[in-house]
């Protein structure tokens, strides 16, 4: 596993009607190589193609038309109709991929298309439960949770009926914290039969991408899939058993392909678990909160963590899931936010969009999005961002987090900056962020004993040059002064 990698994702589904035609409408295979390329010019690694497999059009007028979604939907798209609505992407039917994007022999092609580009493509998997109207019901029943007459009385939203066994009832996929996904059913991962097929489709995967992004991958941990489902469990019989579904199934796909990545959406501080049993990165949703609204000090005891946590932690400002961030953290904050986290260890995970500030958070059941004019600043500065980090140094190099001083006396603004600095071979970049709402200053302590007399340093943001006396920056340390919410990338 290489760390310090760059993942970016695109909603399929919406993405790919950029490529329609008068004539046609697009599919995979009809996206130009010059997209790709361009991705990889970024210095984008792996591509996470969201959306990707085969849904169920039968449970889209029962289940996607809530009072809440169609609120959501009406905010995201104001001329949204009904025909927008294509069904949520994590209720699938099985794992081929949708007819709408191409066949399999189009998803092998491009995979192997986009590896002759430096690219890795990542696919979906959702572990915990398929589509309400999957054709799994009637080929595999016993991977389900099963219940009874009483289950489904008492708990019409947990608990269904599909059409395809009108005297059998199955719970609904669900998060112990939320109510139940309607138009899901959950897979029981008690079940020895469950946990054999669900092993064999991860296996079957590595044919059509180089890794998978696992939604909600903590959900079948067997203590969090034990007190979700206790009762049901206990009364059917079921024990919990003695493995991990994640160590056993993750090892057998490394066995055969050592090099496939996973990637886990995980929360509740399940995260270093979660690496523990196999997985190569894990979410880093506590970052994004911090980000959004801790002090500057808990940012900085978060960084903390040992090296081999943080290189296998997804840093993140927005996702399918999140707000955008220029609309949670405004403008000059989320460029800050990131700077942060496109210069510390661990997989850099950007969106579809949020390179050029796009705004709206769409639902994932929405087929269309809105027209969305580009930020020219927000554009400009992710240019140079990308350019700066996608620089060896910061894929290669020794991370070390540096602790700023003040300025003079009593000035406690000090606190208000992170600062780390990147070193490989001979190269040294020092990033400097000032994240707080005041002008500050600091000074930084460098290591320079191998210059002469001065240093130059190049600023990278703002092409900005500097000479220093070394014996200024190695005893007093280099003087800082930012602007809120403004950074430094020097170079030295």
């Amino acid at each position: 596993m290489q760390s310090n990698l760059t993942l970016y994702e695109i909603n399929t589904r919406v993405w790919i009607r950029d490529f329609d035609t008068p004539e046609k409408k697009a599919k995979l295979a009809d996206v130009p190589n010059d997209y790709w390329t361009s991705l990889a010019a970024k210095g984008v690694n792996l591509v996470w193609l969201m959306g990707i497999w085969k849904t169920c059009d039968s449970v889209i007028e029962e289940c996607c038309f809530q009072e809440g979604l169609v609120s959501s939907y009406k905010k995201a798209l104001k001329d949204f109709t009904k025909k927008d609505v294509i069904g949520s992407p994590y209720a699938i039917d099985e794992y081929v991929i949708n007819p709408a994007l191409g066949s399999a022999k189009d998803l092998i092609q491009l995979k192997k298309k986009l590896n002759s580009f430096g690219l890795k493509l990542i696919l979906d998997f959702i572990p915990n439960h398929f589509s309400s109207g999957s054709v799994m019901i009637e080929r595999h029943p016993d991977i389900f949770i099963e219940a009874d007459e009483e289950y489904y009385n008492n708990n019409h939203h947990t608990f269904f009926s599909p059409e395809a066994w009108q005297s059998k009832y199955f719970a609904h996929g669900r998060d112990p914290f939320f109510p139940a996904w309607t138009d899901t059913i959950q897979i029981n991962y008690f079940s020895q039969t469950a946990r054999d097929y669900m092993s064999q489709i991860l296996l079957d995967l590595p044919q059509y991408c180089d890794g998978i992004r696992c939604d909600m991958a903590m959900l079948v941990l067997n203590n969090v899939f034990h007190n979700t489902w206790i009762g049901l469990l206990n009364n059917y019989g079921f024990q919990k058993p003695n493995d991990e579904f994640w160590d056993f199934a993750i090892k057998a796909v490394k066995n055969k392909f050592p090099d496939f990545t996973f990637i886990a959406e995980t929360y509740w501080d399940l995260e270093w678990e979660l690496q523990q049993l196999g997985f190569d990165f894990t979410y880093d949703k506590r970052l994004t909160d911090r980000l959004q609204d801790a002090p500057v000090f808990s940012i900085k005891d978060h960084l903390r963590a040992e090296t081999d946590f943080q290189q296998k932690s997804v840093r993140f400002l927005e996702n399918h899931d999140e707000e955008r961030a220029i609309s949670s953290f405004g403008k000059q904050r989320s460029m800050a936010a990131a700077v942060i986290i496109s210069t510390i260890q661990g997989l850099r995970f950007y969106q579809d969009g949020q390179f050029e500030g796009k705004k709206v958070k769409l639902p994932v059941q929405l087929g269309r999005a809105p027209k969305e004019k580009p930020i020219p600043e927000i554009e400009a500065f992710y240019n140079k961002l990308l350019e700066i980090t996608k620089a060896d140094i910061f894929r290669f190099g020794s991370w070390q987090l540096i602790q700023p001083e003040p300025s003079f006396e009593g000035n406690n603004s000090y606190e208000n900056f992170l600062v780390w600095l990147w070193t490989y071979k001979t190269e040294n970049r020092l990033v400097v962020v000032n994240y707080s709402d005041d002008v500050s200053q600091c000074r930084i302590k460098l290591d320079v004993s191998g210059f002469g007399s001065i240093v130059k340093m190049t600023d990278l943001l703002q092409d900005e040059e500097y000479v220093r006396l070394t014996s200024e920056v190695y005893h007093a340390g280099l003087y800082v002064e930012l602007k809120p919410c403004h950074s430094h990338i020097i170079a030295y």
